[in-house]
């Protein structure tokens, strides 16, 4: 066929011009080239020199800044302009079908005009981004020349009559309109701009979020293609290959979505509701009217986008039944259609009648469709995480302001906060999710039902409710999953307190041999939760089942009423292959209404629960926070924005400048008042009646005052008359020490409670004659606000440095809770750690004050945590301190010295004024102040001096207390005190999990001396899947599960793959039958054809219940798989955990540990089975799609290589980065819930040193960084979705292409044609969700990674040369024990702890053995019970080496009672008597031997009484009795008592002394002594250093020996 721009037929007719060149259709054409050409001649020079790249005067670091205006607006009119453009290129190509020779014309201009319109929007954003406004002049006169074109074009058609029918007529007229508006958009950057044609250019700034490095979040700044495609996240997602995705990688949010912004938008529409009453209305009616102005105008936009997706989402179905249709016409042949201007012109139907046509136009469907989708789902949760951060900040603020006695009365619990921040927020936000789809299901049924109806009539509404019958089904088993889910939960929890018994208390439990009883405990609480799981995979497989077999009922009811109803039986592919199609999208929106009706219930309940807890008391009258744009604070805060209590502060001005804001009644009334006040005073209450709840009040009248400390600036004098009095004394004062003293429960914590404002004040006054002190002026000390309170009571007291009885430590370094964000003073540092004697506990921590303390890090000592608690209090340089009992966890040396060289010399040569709550009456007489209470009031005040004049009798009973301490003091001859016993513990842990740590570290050191090799196999180990922790969980359901998942899977889906071709081959018979329509057919006397659909119907009929049958097959065999591992894995985790040697619990943390059978367990059960359907399901349909279109197409295996290639290599970047960021999601909620919970815990220390304000900081610094990894791991998802829906479109264009050209000349069926299409259909919805769960089952096959290392521990040996029948029954009878040349060590790899000890003890003697700490006492109790390594050596046991004993065997003869006591949950009797073998009146007599018979006769239920867990209900004496009674219980001959008097009072223990000597008389005890003067009566003592025996002899000889260590240890406790 020749080719010429205008055609070579009719001798060249097409260029005769004699009508005038411009009634010439080829001419038209040509002019149009012009603007083209010279657009593209013009713009390639500077893109490829780069003028604009090099001409920014701007230095920002991203190239994204879009500041011209209609930017947006440039960018969607370019891509309709596109879209005509090939539509006109299209309906060229169709048009010049007609001709003999090729017409260039007809497509060659809208070609190059398609290359211009590219070429105008790539250099636009190059001349945007470089702002370079004036080369924008060569588009402006581009528009000018195609609009000017165009419009000459559009007026030749119409005066030659050509109209609306014709379809090159319509694509011209809507050119003119797209140039026009485009010209219109570059004439309004020029008024913008002011670039030409103007003096003076507009200046522009860029945004701030741009000019910040740190913002790296580029969604909001980035172009509207590149929002669309996320291709800003291209260099994100793959550089995550090279290094691990954290914090700084991601950096700060874009101001537009920090928690603050958020949170001031919200508290916006909050006030703006309160305005009219005056008050917030009442209920949650409120929150919801706030949130929807405040978040809903993004959610509309959601909601349109996905409307527009889904109503493009049905012209897949139509597009395919127009091709199918137009490929099974028997007659091809269309009519010629119409020649104007000497060139053809065809209408729209004829257009859209073209097979191809139809195939591109169905390829930028989809494109378009999941452009839309994904736009929809980002904007959704985009507007979900803004709300969610600013719920949680209101929450925040909310807390700060709230009742103490809201918390300590039990309404609101810190699980109850923790649930309203964790669950309800996020609650909200899945809400707001899932909100579009609230609007679009309707619109999707609605369409899907009447195009159903449209190809198959009224057999399709019957199909169709076939699905709506079912959608109630679904719900209700939705229903009852959440119900089964949250039982398993409760058996969940049930299970977990009892493993954390059992680790908490597994020493004790191998010792005494009690570990089979605890693991049956655990496993029958296990079966129960087994149950439970299984109730839930029942309904799991049930609705995975429903899923998949719903379409499959639907479409054969449709099927066979339709070859019933319908009068000529039409069954043809394009109908059938539309409607499967159909039916697949008409299930999704069924399938979503459980999910998307489950989430609005629980958003309901969970703003109910907001609503409660908004309307709770708060303390004072303060308003919230209000957020502020300070200049001066920047230099703090990285964040523009900053929450400021009260009002607007000027950080220029002095503080007092504020304060001089009042009205002069109010200095005039503080005049009035302060002349009857006493200017030496700090704190004056008058006639004080103050409560924590509405009852009757907990003080009462109380009248006290505390004399001040220092106050060396003279200052303005203020009072607000009502809850707080402020006075300034105008001078000097020193520090004055008061103390605060009365019996437990008098109401000492309650009186300084009051005096802070944390109690609720019935009556009387609060006075306080305080400075705030120099650090908390500006940003932290708080503002007044004349509007802040009604009644004028503000509260204006300073800040008070506040140590709670219960210590309060933040989850943070030793050194960051002592400073509690004060700076850094090295001397003052030092000074306080050694006022709080905390340097030795700082030496054993592994990095020093650097090492985290609280629930992520090191477990601290109550002790330990009270000093550090102290210290915190000591350094805040405040002018009042508060101090509640801060001697209460310590021994009477430390107190001694916190007493000595905190409070008397730190405090008070600071001139602090210091108030006291304490029991130990020693420290009166360094009192300047005491106050003594009694029951809720005051008994007296004054000096000692006045006391003992006024209150002779008080005054006589605490000297005798005071000598009682005093005495004690004295005698206490102790080896170790209480505090040396903590740093012990600490030590061991330490040291344990140090060596743990070399081990595991030694094989990464020798791999780190090659840095690089090794970070480039770490980035190789992250790419790979984890196939043999795959292994390993499939392989622990067992072969049969295994084989029956496998073969089902493939069973189902062949079949599947069979129903859909059966279905072509029918349909297709059905056309051909038509199309052969012979006499021989038809019978004349019924005039019905005589083609049967009874053969293929019944065949039909067949596959599609076989298919149902096996979709519950395949459900079935996921779930019960995943039961059987879940089994397996925990059954084998915890039976390896209770037989592991005791250095395993001692090198690993028990939370990790603990993490193994919670959040590990809990994803075997639930996550993993589900995620694996998912998977294998969404794997093999793309597999059996691509089978499919492969064979119905083989040349498209040729498009299918790089295609492959680009999905594995999206998949690989992605699962990296998805796991990174998921991680990065979990890891920061800890710290945010962390943040509230100890906030909550922590409430009165803040409130007291005005700290709110940077704790409200440190919650955005926080709630920020969650955000910002949700937002990332958002864009990731749309990132990978946009990219495999694309690919998957280019699969749909590659098949239908390849499909047509095969139908029209290779005769390929089109039943076959509509079979491949409907598989590629599918395909491009299911190639995303096989990559999106390849990433989950990574993530969540850790679990099973983590579980499998723990499972790879060895046991310890417990089997014996001996069995259990060759020991004697009563073996140990006389308890005989020679230990020879014994050398013991924890482990291999370490050192000896004893080295070749030899010693003898003689049945019934009572041997004492002491040392300093370290020196292998303890390792020496432990080597009876084989819980370390005796590699050299053997004791002897009454004539049996217990090395041949069984394990059990050998535990279960010996007793011990440590030093902690360890109580279980459960009764007294099963604390006693765990394997159920003694008497009652054994029991009875075992208590009454341990002094607690009476105590336990006293309780409900006697034996039976319940015991809290860990004991909590009994005091650490009493615990430490129960063990002794435990110990007796047990009846055996020797017992080993290591350290047991440690932790316990002088009387316990001389209980405990009193019962050895005369209950065990006759047994062998071996004592560990703590204090030296309980084993002074033992028959023999052993005294050791460093794993050696130093002496050994009666303790009579060693102190009748002058030198010798023992006499030594005796003398210097004395």
């Amino acid at each position: 066929m020749s080719l010429a721009f205008c055609g070579t037929e009719n001798n060249s007719a097409a260029y005769n011009v004699d009508g005038g060149v411009l009634n010439n259709g080829c001419f038209l054409d040509a002019l149009n080239v012009v603007p083209h050409v010279f657009l593209l001649f013009i713009t390639f020079p500077i893109l490829f020199i780069g003028w604009g790249s090099q001409s920014s005067k701007v230095h920002i670091h991203h190239s994204t800044w879009l500041h011209f205006p209609g930017h947006n607006l440039r960018w969607i009119l370019t891509f309709v302009l596109l879209f005509v453009l090939v539509c006109e290129i299209a309906e060229g190509i169709v048009s010049d079908g007609f001709s003999q020779s090729l017409h260039l014309h007809l497509y060659m201009p809208a070609a190059l005009a398609f290359m211009a319109g590219v070429t105008s929007i790539v250099y636009y954003h190059n001349i945007e981004t470089s702002n370079f406004p004036k080369l924008l002049s060569a588009l402006l006169i581009y528009w000018v020349l195609a609009f000017t074109m165009k419009t000459i074009k559009f007026a030749k058609y119409t005066e030659h009559g050509i109209g609306l029918r014709q379809l090159r007529y319509c694509i011209t007229g809507l050119l003119v309109l797209l140039y026009g508006l485009l010209l219109a958009v570059e004439i309004n950057v020029i008024l913008g701009r002011r670039y030409m044609c103007f003096a003076d250019p507009t200046e522009v700034k860029p945004p701030e979020d741009l000019q910040d490095l740190g913002v790296r979040f580029l969604q909001p700044f980035v172009n509207l293609l590149s929002k669309s495609t996320y291709w800003w996240m291209n260099k994100f997602i793959t550089s995550a290959h090279k290094r691990p995705i954290d914090l700084k990688v991601i950096g700060k949010l874009p101001i537009a979505m920090r928690a603050l912004t958020n949170y001031i938008k919200l508290r916006k529409e909050f006030e703006d509701q309160k305005r009219p009453q005056g008050t917030a209305p009442p209920g949650p009616k409120w929150i919801w009217q706030a949130l929807r102005k405040a978040f809903g105008r993004p959610l509309i936009l959601s909601i349109m986008l996905r409307v527009l997706a889904d109503l493009l989402g049905f012209v897949g179905p139509l597009c395919i039944s127009g091709i199918v249709h137009h490929i099974s016409k028997d007659n091809r042949t269309i009519q010629q259609p119409m020649k104007l201007l000497g060139i053809y012109f065809i209408s729209s139907k004829e257009f859209l009648e073209n097979a191809y046509v139809l195939a591109v136009l169905l390829f930028f469907a989809l494109l378009l469709q999941r452009t839309f989708l994904q736009a929809s789902y980002y904007a959704a949760i985009e507007t979900g995480i803004n709300l969610r951060g600013a719920i949680q900040t209101k929450i925040y603020n909310k807390i700060m302001r709230m009742c103490t006695s809201n918390m300590s009365m039990g309404e609101l619990t810190v699980a109850q906060i923790c649930n309203l921040v964790a669950i309800d927020t996020n609650q909200l936000m899945w809400f707001f999710f899932l909100c579009p789809n609230l609007w679009a299901m309707p619109i999707q049924i609605i369409v899907g039902v009447i195009l159903l109806y449209y190809l198959l009539g009224v057999s399709a509404l019957i199909g169709a409710s076939v699905i709506a019958v079912l959608a109630p089904v679904q719900y209700f088993v939705a229903t009852k999953l959440s119900h089964t889910q949250k039982t398993t939960l409760e058996y969940s929890g049930e299970r977990l307190k009892k493993t954390n018994e059992l680790l908490r208390g597994v020493k004790l439990l191998k010792l005494y041999a009690w570990e089979n009883i605890f693991r049956d405990s655990v496993e029958e609480t296990r079966g129960r939760e087994l149950s439970s799981l299984r109730a839930f995979a029942i309904y799991t497989s049930i609705s995975m089942f429903m899923n998949a077999a719903i379409p499959i009922a639907a479409v054969l009811t449709t099927f066979v009423v339709h070859v019933h109803i319908s009068e000529d039986g039409d069954l043809s592919p394009a109908v059938a292959f539309a409607s499967l199609s159909l039916f697949h999208i008409l299930v999704t929106p069924l399938f979503l209404l459980s999910s998307v009706v489950r989430s609005t219930v629980k958003a309901l309940v969970s703003v109910q629960k907001l609503s409660e807890f908004f309307s709770c008391d708060e303390i004072g009258d303060e308003q919230e926070p209000r957020a502020t744009l300070t200049s001066g604070y920047s230099n703090h805060n990285q964040n523009k924005y900053h929450a400021v209590p009260l009002k607007v502060v000027n950080r220029k001005r002095p503080a007092r400048d504020d304060w001089n804001n009042f009205s002069p009644r109010g200095d005039q009334e503080a005049d009035g008042v302060s002349q009857g006040v006493d200017q030496d005073t700090c704190i004056k209450i008058t006639a004080g009646y103050f409560t924590w709840t509405d009852g009757p009040a907990t003080l009462c009248n109380v009248d006290i005052k505390v004399p001040f400390g220092e106050c060396s600036r003279v200052r303005d004098v203020f009072v607000f008359v009502g809850f707080i009095v402020l006075l300034l004394p105008p001078r000097t004062h020193t520090g004055k020490l008061t103390m605060i003293v009365g019996q437990v429960g008098c109401g000492k914590s309650s009186l300084l409670l009051a005096a802070l404002g944390e109690m609720q004040r019935v009556s009387g006054t609060v006075m306080w004659n305080s400075l705030p002190s120099p650090e908390c002026h500006g940003d932290e000390s708080p503002t007044p606000d004349r509007d802040a309170a009604g009644d004028g009571t503000v509260r204006k007291r300073g800040p008070v440095a506040y140590a709670s009885q219960k210590p309060w430590l933040l989850n943070a370094t030793i050194v960051e809770n002592v400073t509690f964000e004060m700076p850094m003073i090295k001397s003052r540092y030092n000074a306080v750690i050694e006022a709080c004697s905390l340097q030795p506990d700082i030496d054993i921590l592994p990095q020093g004050d650097q090492t985290e303390v609280g629930e992520r890090g090191i477990i601290l000592s109550g002790g330990q945590k009270q000093r550090i608690s102290v210290a915190r209090a000591l350094y805040q340089q405040t002018n009042v301190v508060f101090l509640d009992d801060p001697f209460s966890a310590l021994d009477i040396h430390l107190s001694d010295h916190l007493m000595q060289d905190g409070i008397l010399k730190m405090l008070r040569e600071e001139k602090r004024t210091v108030v006291l709550v304490t029991h130990k009456l020693q420290y009166l007489p360094h009192a300047d102040w005491i106050i003594a209470m009694k029951e809720g009031t005051i008994q007296t005040e004054g000096t000692l001096k006045d006391i003992q004049k006024s209150e002779p009798e008080l005054f006589e009973q605490w000297k005798t207390l005071m000598h009682r301490q005093d005495q004690e003091f004295q005698t206490e001859t102790v080896t170790e005190t209480m505090t040396d016993l903590e740093r012990k513990n600490l030590r061991r842990a330490m040291y344990s999990r140090e060596a743990a740590k070399t081990e595991e570290d030694e094989e990464e050191e020798s791999m780190e001396s090659e840095d690089d090799d090794n970070l480039s196999q770490v980035m190789r180990q992250r790419a790979t899947i984890p196939w043999r922790s795959c292994g390993a969980y499939l392989s622990s359901a067992g072969p049969l599960l295994l084989s029956l998942l496998l073969l089902s899977q493939l069973l189902k889906h062949s079949l599947m793959v069979a129903i859909d071709y059966w279905l072509a081959r029918w349909t297709s018979h059905v056309i051909s039958a038509k199309a052969d329509g012979s006499p021989r057919n038809c019978s004349a006397a019924t005039q019905d054809c005589s083609f049967s659909h009874a053969w293929y119907l019944s065949v039909f009929s067949v596959l599609c219940c076989l298919g149902i049958v096996l979709c519950l097959a395949t459900s079935v065999a996921v779930e019960w798989t995943g039961l059987a591992a879940a089994k397996e894995l925990h059954h084998g985790l915890l039976n390896k955990i209770i037989l592991a040697p005791m250095r395993l619990f001692e090198t690993t943390p028990l939370g990790s540990i603990l993490n193994r059978f919670s959040t590990d367990t809990n994803t075997i059960d639930q996550h993993i089975p589900t995620t694996l359907e998912c998977l294998s399901r969404s794997t093999l349909l793309c597999v059996s799609a691509m089978a499919v279109i492969s064979y119905v197409t083989p040349v498209f295996l040729i498009a299918l290589l790089p295609l492959a290639v680009t999905c594995y290599f999206i998949q690989k970047y992605f699962r990296v980065a998805s796991r990174d960021l998921q991680q990065l999601e979990d890891s920061t909620q800890l710290p945010l819930l962390s943040h509230f919970s100890e906030t909550v815990e922590g409430l009165p220390t803040i409130r007291a040193l005005r700290y709110e304000p940077r704790f409200r900081h440190r919650l955005l610094q926080f709630t920020d960084a969650n955000n910002i990894a949700s937002l990332f791991l958002t864009a990731a998802n749309r990132w990978l979705e946009v990219r495999m829906e694309y690919i998957g479109a280019c699969v749909v264009l590659v098949a239908a292409v390849a499909s047509i050209s095969s139908s029209l000349y290779n005769q390929l069926s089109p039943g076959l044609v509509g079979l491949g299409l409907t598989y590629a259909l599918m395909v491009s919805n299911y190639m995303n969700w096989m990559v999106r769960n390849l990433a989950d089952m990574e993530v969540q096959l850790g679990a099973v990674k983590r579980i499998n290392g723990l499972l790879r521990t060895e046991a310890e040996n417990y089997e014996g040369l001996l069995t259990v029948s060759q020991v004697p029954d009563g073996w140990p009878r006389h308890g005989e024990i020679k230990i020879q040349n014994l050398s013991v060590r924890y482990d291999a790899s370490l050192k000896p702890v004893l080295k070749n000890v030899n010693a003898h003890v003689s049945p019934g003697q009572k041997v004492g053995i002491c040392g300093r700490t370290g020196s292998g006492k303890s390792s020496f109790s432990l080597a009876f019970f084989r819980m370390v390594d005796m590699f050299e050596g053997r004791i002897v046991i009454d004539n049996i080496d217990i090395s041949k004993l069984p394990l059990q065997t050998l535990r279960s003869r010996l007793s011990i009672i440590l030093q902690d006591p360890i109580l279980f949950s459960g009764t007294i009797r099963f604390n006693l008597d765990p394997e159920m073998k003694a008497t009652d009146e054994m029991l009875w007599e075992a208590l009454e031997i341990a002094q607690l018979k009476s105590v336990v006769k006293t309780l409900p239920g006697g034996l039976d009484a319940i015991v809290t867990e860990g004991g909590e209900n009994f005091s650490q004496g009493q615990r430490q009795l129960f063990c002794l009674a435990r110990a007796f219980v047990r009846k055996s001959s020797i017992l080993i008592m290591d350290e047991a008097t440690a932790s316990i009072d002088m009387a316990t223990e001389s209980i405990l002394q009193k019962v050895v000597m005369t209950a065990f008389a006759d047994r062998t005890v071996v004592t560990i002594a703590h204090r030296v003067h309980t084993i002074l009566n033992a028959d023999l003592v052993i005294v050791m250093k460093r794993g050696i025996i130093l002496e050994y002899d009666t303790p009579q000889a060693l102190l009748a020996s002058e030198d010798s260590v023992f006499a030594s240890f005796v003398r210097a406790d004395k």
